[in-house]
């Protein structure tokens, strides 16, 4: 697969490049807001082609599909002239700054016939999968709830419009309840109906949340708990999912790395559960290739992308108001 980049972000360097390089691929270009910035990532990177219009990864017919991390407020535009252009999309969450928007997105790719992803990459992830499948098998019971940690301190380096830009898609709802909404939905089948939260700033930017809680009530009538934050250094993160026959307790599986443990408690017995310590950024990049190839669905398709986003928008509302939020998916159909 021959990949074109919109956005010269973090995560692209880190994590994408190497896990496209991995699967085989090969990244062409990639586009950025100033010359200055694409050119240098480019070269830092390996990266032939560099610019600041679309049409640097658009107009290559070489090019098959599109990564895109630019600032959340952009990916609708740049999706949807990416969808136009024939390619295949993965796209960072949340997908757009709206429900329908999102919905409008995977519409698009539908209508095209071009494979549309969110990269939700924790469900990617060797611990998310095994915690996934101890439920299914019956391991714990009945379900009766799940409990997400996951507040952190957001680097210095990753800060900058996450704190300060509420236009530009900033704050810790759309930046980490988004994930946890899909864990919810990854680990328990369900999608949240209803939710009630609470969302605070301590003063590490201005305009958006750093912090927010909040109760999501599921169909089955589990109960889930959420916890994000950019203000906690030394907080540790994980999960933990109760069930009427067990327990399972993870920690340090919020991450993006294959790291952390997991412990299922029974009457039986207490015991470790191994995992597989792929990159999630590698499970990830393979199973868009094997939905390319007709072979299979993304790890997180677009319907994944907006139902998320549709969670984390009804919990900033329900914390902005103080009044119990039903999650509003008929944006969505």
């Amino acid at each position: 697969m021959r990949w074109g980049l919109i956005g010269a972000s973090t995560i692209a360097e880190q994590h994408m490049i190497g896990a496209f390089r991995a699967t085989g691929g090969d990244v062409k270009a990639v586009v950025s807001t100033t010359a200055t910035r694409a050119k240098d990532f480019a070269n830092k990177n390996g990266i032939a082609g560099a610019g600041t219009e679309l049409s640097v990864v658009l107009d290559d017919p070489s090019i098959e599909a599109v990564y895109i991390s630019s600032m959340n407020e952009k990916h609708r535009a740049q999706a949807l002239a990416a969808i136009g252009a024939g390619k295949h999309v993965l796209c960072e969450k949340p997908l757009a700054m709206t429900v329908a928007e999102a919905a409008g997105m995977v519409m698009a790719a539908d209508k095209a016939g071009r494979v549309f992803a969110t990269n939700h990459h924790l469900r990617c992830s060797g611990s998310h999968r095994a915690i996934r499948d101890l439920i299914v098998r019956g391991r714990i019971g009945r379900v009766l709830s799940l409990r997400l940690f996951h507040a952190v301190h957001l680097p210095e380096s990753l800060q900058g419009w996450r704190i300060n830009d509420a236009a530009a898609g900033g704050g810790v709802i759309p930046d980490i309840t988004v994930h946890d909404a899909d864990v919810a939905r990854f680990l328990l089948g369900e999608d949240p109906s209803a939710v009630v939260a609470q969302m605070g700033a301590s003063g590490m930017g201005q305009g958006v949340e750093d912090s927010a809680m909040s109760v999501w009530s599921m169909p089955s009538g589990a109960m889930v708990m959420s916890h994000e934050s950019f203000t906690h250094p030394f907080a540790g993160s994980g999960l933990e999912v109760h069930g009427s026959e067990g327990s399972i307790f993870a920690r340090g599986v919020m991450t993006q790395q294959p790291v952390g443990e997991i412990e299922l408690v029974t009457a039986a017995c207490r015991e470790a559960v191994p995992f597989p310590a792929h990159s999630l950024y590698v499970q990830g990049v393979r199973d868009f290739l094997s939905a390319v190839a007709g072979q299979g669905q993304p790890a997180a398709a677009g319907v994944d992308g907006v139902a998320s986003l549709a969670v984390a928008l009804a919990v900033r509302e329900a914390a902005r108001t103080g009044i119990r939020q039903v999650v509003d998916y008929a944006r969505a159909a």
